[in-house]
């Protein structure tokens, strides 16, 4: 969007004086390309309203005209886009009751097209009966058109998504950064009204460290839009002033405006979002956008007070009806006039209210309609509402009009299932106040019971919970001063604990809202969720249908799924719903509140991990070298891996190849830095390893190391390596690559809950040592010269044995192992000398004819010798036996023994490792593929098995492949079958050593 050049016109609904906004401070904005104004302090939503604009969206389904419903979070219509200069910065979805006003703002109104006044796709709205809810589900699903092509998904699904929706996404990366904190605090109180100030006063003058946070620019609440309320006998703005003053001058409260709550998750970890620039019109470009703050609070005070509900009638959805509290915020806060004539339906006082302070406004009430009888209108303060029409028992049965209200028709609640009709009043204006939802939903995301209080309509917390305590209207309470008094309470109760006494919710006898909202649902699209366009109609349908789970007609209807999460349609859904089955409302229950409160960008929740930082490379010491030797990478886990290096003109098949051959006839050197690599030290370090692994390792002697296998409690490997015993109380323990952290966190996690008593202590060693693997008949020629202090003959140094010397005079512990076969040694360095270290051992390879070689060769080498790689030839259902190893039967106890005496885990037609020989010798077969005894399996046969590994041997100039296989180890010989596309492949069973089985190789 560009803006005009046009002077902003006057703000025609401006009220002349009043209002917490900063006329010193005039803003421009634009909205769809027309250039407006507004003053500090104003949101996008109150600058619209001063300038006259009502009509700001369409909605979801019908593309129906849409205004504003509410002043705060909770609004489901006025979604727009805003853009800003930075290229590429549009933000989808912003609410315009959230957007805070600044000069130069753009935004820009969604899901229409032409234009927001004549939408071409608002011709859904005149067949909507065509489209009820969960029509894609039954209507546009056969029949075929081609093959297994259906029409819908070919035809009606991308119309579908085109036409319905919300705003587009931004086409560009998000320019913007995310910061992250953790925090800590005795007492987070969440919400900064009368109950919330109240709370965080008491918690910090019983001293505890408070954050007091509040999704809104300001702390105050309700009182912002309320400057008749009295607190304690002074007045709204003085009793705030006075609050902050305190607040600030205490030294423990932290206050985070722009603040939301969205989440409550176990031990209370709290997650908050603020909003750090997006009110600014130009924002330093070093601060983040926004910060997600992650706080473990002690106890946790929850004032986050109550939504009013609206009503459930006719076109309710037209512009210009909006809710009663609503209405007095813009002009009270804003001194914004939303109408000029305006008619109110109420349940309770706050109908009252509202039209006291848009009468101050200049607005003119034409009437009052009260759905309680006259006995509870006489107890209403009608104090300036003189000379106003009120009708007891009654209601709003329609709205007219269509771009904006133009008038409402009246309906006399006779009995409990009828309105009788009255009359038309014309008016610009109708307001809603069903009564107050408490915003129970943190109380609930931390598994608070909630019980329906039939006085209000609504769902109340059932008592406090261990650490999180709930305040003021969002616990249920009306009265200002019980508001503020119970806030106190709660401070003190989650600064202190103890046995303060909460005061008991008071009784209410005069709420009729589900009785009321049922009967005037009785004609015409009558919306309950404003956001997903459901109607009373489309929740009895659900009804009809047989849904009778509340959650079941949720997701049949989508009522309560939008982006406002049925902030402002929930209990009108459950009183629809029960009147549908005939259940009282707490039989029908309601539906689960999950986090996000309100929604939370990718980017908070991001933080600074995005773009090379989402998942952090990580390279060994030794990679400069490989990349200036033109390797070829691939990623392992986290890890950039040299996969192979050719030379020129070669494929990757020709160097692998090659690498292979160069490493049986000669040597090769790999970079194997990657391993995790854990010390293990300690008196009962030798013990413990013996629990962790089903090899015995205890009494390993020193300078020996031994192949190890891991389990879980199930009996199934999750990770080999290498113990080497370096002293009696240290071990070097090697991990897979991928399996380092997870190993580290499980050994920890048994060290500190389950072997308490064992002495000994586990450090973290992946970083600290790099690998270089020198493998091939040339090895020890290739070492020899420059390695000290060790003996590296046959007998000085056998297989399987550590020992500590000095390589091209840097420190070093030498391993005699082998990964491929063939005689092997791992030299580990220090990383900070590996570079120079790996160039030394290169130069002597290559006076021997060696080089270097890759991740692939390696997959080749060690699967002709049927070595296998944990997470390929095991997927989490393999046990030691089914692998060919011990099962550590020897042994008094290790993690996962009892598991594997259970009978399934000794059954000899388990899977098993075995290699496979395709009768063709050049029919590489796919990983992954099934396995099958016969060559054409009847109809619903299982598969007996899959290969795990498949490569072409250049050693034995044929593809090999290794399998799990039912009862693999006693089908040597035989012959199965693997299906593939062009059809079965014939392979015979062998044993997993293609190589060199007996392993003399190994010993040089």
């Amino acid at each position: 969007m560009t803006e005009t050049r046009s002077s902003p016109p006057r703000q025609r609904f401006r009220l002349a004086s009043g209002g917490l906004i900063d006329r010193s401070r005039p803003l421009a904005f634009t909205f769809d390309g027309v250039r407006l104004s507004g003053y500090q302090g104003d949101t996008l939503a109150s600058a619209l309203i001063a300038n006259g604009v009502h009509l700001v969206g369409r909605s979801f389904k019908y593309h129906r005209p849409r205004g504003f419903l509410s002043a705060e979070s909770a609004e489901p219509n006025a979604l727009v886009t805003v853009h800003r200069k930075t290229p590429g910065r549009a933000t989808p979805n912003c609410r315009a009751t959230e957007v805070e006003l600044y000069d130069g703002l753009i935004a820009e109104s969604q899901n229409r097209w032409p234009s927001l006044g004549l939408d071409f796709a608002a011709v859904i709205d005149r067949v909507g009966a065509l489209f009820p809810a969960g029509f894609y589900y039954k209507t546009f699903m056969g029949p075929r058109l081609v093959g297994s092509n259906r029409v819908w998904p070919r035809i009606f699904e991308p119309a579908i998504r085109r036409m319905a929706g919300l705003g587009r996404p931004p086409a560009k990366a998000d320019p913007d950064s995310y910061a992250t904190i953790y925090a800590h605090c005795d007492v987070l109180v969440i919400g900064a009204g009368p109950a919330g100030l109240s709370a965080a006063r008491a918690a910090a003058e019983a001293g505890a460290r408070v954050i007091l946070c509040d999704e809104q620019a300001e702390t105050g609440g309700s009182l912002l839009s309320d400057p008749d309320a009295r607190v304690d006998a002074a007045t709204a703005c003085d009793w705030l002033a006075e609050q902050r003053r305190h607040l600030a001058a205490s030294g423990h409260v932290r206050i985070l405006t722009r603040t939301t709550a969205f989440g409550v998750y176990p031990d209370n970890l709290f997650g908050l979002v603020e909003r750090i620039s997006d009110h600014l019109a130009d924002p330093d470009p070093d601060l983040p956008r926004e910060r997600l703050w992650q706080v473990r609070a002690r106890a946790a005070v929850l004032a986050a007070g109550a939504i009013e509900r609206p009503l459930v009638f006719a076109d309710n959805d037209r512009p210009g009806v909006l809710l009663a509290s609503a209405a007095m915020a813009f002009a009270t806060r804003y001194a914004a006039r939303p109408g000029s004539r305006a008619v109110i339906a109420c349940v309770d006082d706050s109908g009252y209210r509202a039209a006291r302070a848009l009468r101050k406004a200049g607005v003119e009430i034409a009437a009052i309609a009260d759905a309680r009888p006259p006995a509870a209108i006489a107890q209403v303060d009608l104090t300036g509402l003189d000379s106003i029409r009120i009708e007891p028992e009654a209601t709003l049965i329609g709205a007219e009009g269509r771009l904006r209200v133009s008038g409402v028709r009246l309906g006399r609640i006779e009995f409990a299932e009828r309105i009788e009709p009255m009359d038309r009043v014309a008016c610009d204006l109708a307001l809603m106040a069903g009564g107050w939802t408490p915003t129970v939903h943190l109380y609930a995301q931390a598994r608070g019971r909630l019980r329906y209080d039939a006085g209000r309509a609504a769902f109340l917390p059932e008592g406090d919970m261990p650490r999180l305590f709930a305040a003021g209207a969002c616990r249920g309470m009306v009265a200002m001063a019980d508001c503020v008094a119970d806030g106190f309470e709660a401070g003190v109760l989650a600064a202190r604990g103890g046995s303060v006494r909460r005061r008991p919710v008071p009784q209410l006898t005069s709420g009729v809202i589900p009785q009321a909202a049922v009967v005037a649902a009785g004609s015409g699209r009558a919306f309950v969720d404003f956001q997903n366009d459901v109607t009373a109609k489309d929740i009895r349908l659900a009804a009809q249908e047989g849904f009778r789970s509340i959650e079941h007609i949720k997701r049949y209807t989508t009522t309560g799924m939008a982006t406002d999460q049925g902030k402002t349609s929930n209990v009108n859904a459950l009183a629809m719903a029960s009147h549908a089955l005939g259940r009282p409302i707490p039989g029908v229950g309601h539906t689960t509140f999950r986090p996000p409160y309100t929604p939370v960008t990718f980017g908070a929740l991001a933080g600074p991990a995005r773009g090379a930082a989402f998942d952090p490379v990580r390279r060994t010491p030794i990679d400069g070298w490989a990349r200036r030797h033109g390797a070829v990478f691939e990623d392992v886990g986290q890890w950039q891996r040299a996969r192979y290096f050719p030379r020129t003109g070669e494929t990757m098949q020709r160097a692998v190849a090659r690498e292979c051959r160069t490493v049986r006839a000669r040597v090769g050197v790999f970079d194997a830095s990657t391993l995790g690599k854990i010390e293990v030290v300690g008196p009962d370090a030798g013990r413990f390893l013996d629990r962790m692994y089903v090899t015995p390792v205890a009494r390993l002697a020193v300078g020996r190391c031994r192949y190890a296998v891991q389990l879980n409690e199930a009996g199934f490997v999750i990770d080999d390596g290498i113990v080497a015993r370096l002293e009696p109380d240290r071990y070097h323990v090697t991990t897979t690559t991928g399996g380092a952290a997870r190993v580290l966190a499980l050994m920890e996690d048994y060290l500190q809950t389950e072997f308490r008593e064992l002495r000994c202590w586990l450090t973290s060693t992946t970083e600290q040592w790099a690998v270089i693997a020198v493998q091939g008949p040339s090895a020890r020629d290739v070492l020899q010269p420059l390695v000290s202090d060790i003996d590296l003959s046959p007998s000085a140094l056998p297989h399987l044995s550590v020992a500590a010397g000095r390589i091209a005079g840097v420190p070093m512990r030498l391993f005699r192992v082998s990964f491929t076969g063939e005689l092997g040694f791992e030299v580990n360095v220090p990383s900070g000398q590996a570079e120079t270290v790996w160039e030394c051992v290169m130069a002597e390879a290559e006076r021997h004819g060696g080089s270097p070689y890759g991740t692939e060769a390696m997959h080749v080498l060690r699967a002709e010798k049927g070595y296998i790689i944990v997470g390929q030839e095991s997927d989490g259902t393999v046990t030691p036996r089914d692998l060919g190893f011990g099962d550590g039967a020897a042994k008094a106890d290790f993690v996962g023994k009892r598991a594997l005496a259970r009978p399934d885990m000794t059954k000899p037609d388990r899977p098993q490792l075995v290699g496979l020989l395709p009768l063709d010798p050049s029919a590489v077969l796919e990983e992954g593929a099934q396995i099958t005894q016969d060559v054409h399996p009847r109809p619903g046969a299982r598969a007996i098995g899959h290969v795990t590994s498949s490569y072409w041997s250049p050693t034995l100039g044929r593809a090999i492949a290794l399998a799990l296989v039912a009862g693999g180890r006693g089908r040597l010989g035989e012959r199965l079958y693997v299906p593939m596309p062009a059809g079965a492949l014939t392979v015979e069973v062998t044993a997993p050593a293609f190589f060199d089985p007996t392993g003399e190789r190994l010993h040089g």
